[in-house]
Parts: C-alpha cells; sequence; structure tokens
C-alpha cells in the first residue's frame, strides 16, 4: 500500500525488512512476493530497468514456483512492455499464463498485490497492460472483451479501473481510434478510483490523457482533461494551464 500512495522509499524499506526477514525463517514464499513488490515499487517510481531486474533475480531463484507467476507478468513483462522489448515481454507472459494454468487455484480477478498465486484472469489483466505499453492493440482487445465479465465481477474498484484505463488506451491506439468512447471509459475509472486515487490509477490516467493528444481539442478529451485536474493529477505542460 506504500506503493499505492507514492511513498516509495518507504515501500522499499517495507520489502528490504520482509525479505531479509522471509529469508532468515526460511519463508520462501513471502521473501517472493516482497521481491515481487520490490519490483512492483521500481515500475511505478519508473525505474523500469530495475523493476525487470529484481523480478528476474527472484524468478531465477525459484522457478516453477507460484509466485513466479506474479515475478513474471507484473514484474517482469510489464516493465519490458515499458522498455519496448516485446519478445521478453511476450516470453514473459508466455511463461506466467503456462504458470497459471499449471496451479489454477485463484478463480477470478484477485488483487495484484495478492499472496496467493495468480490465476490466469488476474495474469491476462497484467499481460494487457504490458501490451498496452507495445501498442498490441488486438491483442489487448481481445483479451479485454474476454475478461469483461470478470472485471466487472471484481471487488475492487481499483481493479475495475485500471483496466478500463488499459482498454481505453488501446481504443486510441487502434488504427481507426474512437475517441469518444476512450474518453467514457477514462471517466468511468476516474469515477470508480475517485474515493481513494492510488498511484497507478493516477498514472494511467495521465497516460491515457497523453495517448489522446491529437484530440486534446475535442470536448470528450477536454472534459476528461477537467476530471483529471479536479482530482489534482499534474497534466503536460501543454494542457497544465
Amino acid at each position: 500500500m506504500a506503493v499505492n500512495t507514492g511513498a516509495f522509499s518507504l515501500a522499499e524499506a517495507y520489502c528490504a525488512e520482509s525479505v531479509e526477514l522471509s529469508r532468515a525463517i526460511g519463508d520462501l514464499d513471502t521473501e517472493l512476493w516482497a521481491c515481487g513488490t520490490q519490483s512492483f515499487a521500481a515500475y511505478y517510481a519508473g525505474r523500469y530497468a530495475e523493476a525487470d531486474a529484481r523480478a528476474a533475480a527472484a524468478v531465477n531463484r525459484a522457478l516453477g514456483h507460484p509466485q513466479a507467476i506474479r515475478l513474471l507478468v507484473n514484474g517482469r513483462a510489464r516493465a519490458l512492455g515499458k522498455l519496448g522489448d516485446r519478445n521478453r515481454a511476450e516470453q514473459a507472459i508466455g511463461r506466467a499464463l503456462g504458470l497459471s494454468d499449471r496451479y489454477d487455484v485463484v478463480p477470478g480477478l484477485t488483487s495484484c498485490i495478492s499472496f496467493l498465486p495468480y490465476g490466469r484472469a488476474r495474469t491476462l489483466a497484467n499481460a494487457l497492460t504490458a501490451r498496452v505499453a507495445l501498442r498490441d492493440t488486438g491483442h489487448v482487445l481481445r483479451d479485454a472483451e474476454y475478461l469483461d465479465s470478470l472485471v466487472e465481477k471484481s471487488e475492487s474498484a481499483w481493479s475495475r479501473s485500471l483496466v478500463r484505463l488499459d482498454v481505453a488506451t488501446a481504443v486510441l491506439q487502434q488504427r481507426t481510434p474512437d475517441v469518444e468512447h476512450a474518453m467514457s471509459l477514462g471517466q468511468q475509472a476516474v469515477t470508480l478510483a475517485a474515493p481513494l486515487p492510488i498511484s497507478s490509477v493516477r498514472q494511467r490516467s495521465r497516460d491515457l490523457y497523453e495517448e489522446a493528444a491529437p484530440w486534446w481539442s475535442r470536448p470528450a478529451v477536454r472534459e476528461y482533461g477537467e476530471q483529471l485536474r479536479a482530482w489534482g493529477c499534474r497534466l503536460p505542460p501543454a494542457e497544465a494551464g
């Protein structure tokens, strides 16, 4: 939760202590979870190479472990997507999906920071984010359609918000962008997360607005921008005033 509030230094301190204590008692499951959260923190701090390296090192300690699912898709694939490394991102997604299918212990869309192994739905939801960064629009929209009913049943407003933001960005990236639909999804996402916006939602909300830069003059985009400003988001300089 320190990551979700943007307290990255505090998150690093908590994770370092968790890794040390879990190693001291031989609790590999918790150690790998803490390593995954170190990667998670680096990702949202914008340190993508570090996020990938931290997750990769943990995966190499325990190949095939249930916690490797999160390390591969939440840690490696998303960071590699931001770095533009399509081949390695897809390899990480493929390995994560294989492990999700092997264990298949968590139905539905669980929290991204759950201590339980990721099920297929959560793995695919993280893969959406990686593929949005890679601009793999068709794949994103196909998987989002498959996930739709599971997302809507999720108890996490943050998860529902984040998936909407990924889909909205993909809608803008497709060959024939649907600006109004994308902005409608963006506004729904902001409304869902508005009571307690976390850093991941804030970041992806801004990313969507930046993706909409060619259409900033359109009413739907301007309305979305106003919603973000009211939320306290920092917008690109061209529109900040």
